[in-house]
Formats: C-alpha cells, structure tokens, sequence
C-alpha cells in the first residue's frame, strides 16, 4: 500500500483522473463541455510540467536517460497538442475528433509511465524518497503553469526557468476570465 505523500501514488490518481476528464469532456455538451475541457487543459499542464520537474530526474537516474527522454518527448508533443485543443471551438468535429486521438496518445503515454517508469521508481527508490518527491511534487504543482506552453515542454531545465513566470501569467489569465472578463 502506497502512503498518499507518495509520487506514485498520486500520479496514479492524477492519471486516472485525466482518463476521467477525457471521457467527460467527450461526452459533455454545451458549456459543460468548456468547464471539463478547461479543468482537463489545467490538470495536464500542471500534471506534465511537475512530473518533468520531479519525477524525470529520478527517472533518469533509475530508468536511465532514453526512458525519461522518451516520456519527455511524448509530454512535450501532448502539450503541443494541448495548446492546439485550447485555440479550437470545443464544439466543433474537428475539436472532438483531435481530441479522440489526445485521448489515445495519452492513454499510450499513461501505460509507458506505469508499466515502464514507475516500476523502476518503485524499486529503487525507497519508500521516504517516493514522500519526498511527493512533497516535491506537490509544491511544484502550486507554482506551475496552467495552460500548456510548448516552448518549455520536455525539458527539465526551461520548466524550472520559465515555468514559475508562466505560471503566474497564466493565473492572472485565468482570475480575470473566472472574474467575467473578456
């Protein structure tokens, strides 16, 4: 049984809540349908940028470096197509029909992190490293973007340098929307 500071742990249950909004967001009509997009586009962003940040390093010492690189470059595409998602009417064929393909991309990517990455987190990283990347992840959750921004996607680096600036533009953007803005 994992402990819910683990980083497993909650990125199991962030995945199966990104599944869930997947199938929502492709069933939902109306405005309905912006809302669970809207918390979908968040919830990745935010999922894949802590994930690059936190989990990547560890993965790249215990996984080796073409596994994380490999689950990078998948993260790094899936943004791209997240920002593409954001610019389209959520009520056009074209919208759902990207989004159908999103969703398998994801569903692929998910199952590489859990049947490839996280097996090798789990057996070599102790149980309070796990905590420790959890806590990590956690924080770095609260500080990181909310809508994709393709430029720092797949790289460690440019999430820890840009990531936090983009994060705040992002929720100004969101404050002012969620406020009635334009």
């Amino acid at each position: 049984m994992e402990s819910e500071d683990d980083i497993l742990a909650q990125l199991l249950q962030q995945h199966d809540r990104i599944r869930q909004l997947l199938a929502e967001t492709l069933d939902a009509d109306g405005g309905a349908k912006q809302e669970c997009f809207d918390e979908l586009r968040g919830l990745l962003a935010v999922h894949e940028a802590a994930e690059e940040m936190i989990l990547r390093p560890a993965a790249k010492r215990v996984a080796g470096k073409d596994e994380a690189d490999a689950r990078n470059e998948e993260e790094s595409r899936a943004i791209e197509v997240l920002a593409e998602l954001e610019g389209l009417d959520v009520h056009s064929n074209e919208f759902n029909a990207r989004l159908i393909a999103f969703q398998q991309a994801v569903e692929d990517h998910t199952q590489r992190e859990e049947h490839e990455e996280f097996p090798a987190i789990r057996a070599r990283c102790d149980i309070e490293d796990r905590r420790t990347m959890g806590r990590r992840l956690r924080m770095v959750e609260r500080m990181a973007p909310t809508h994709p921004h393709p430029t720092t996607a797949g790289s460690t680096a440019a999430q820890w340098a840009i990531g936090p600036f983009a994060a705040l533009m992002d929720r100004a953007k969101d404050a002012f929307r969620n406020s009635g803005g334009p």
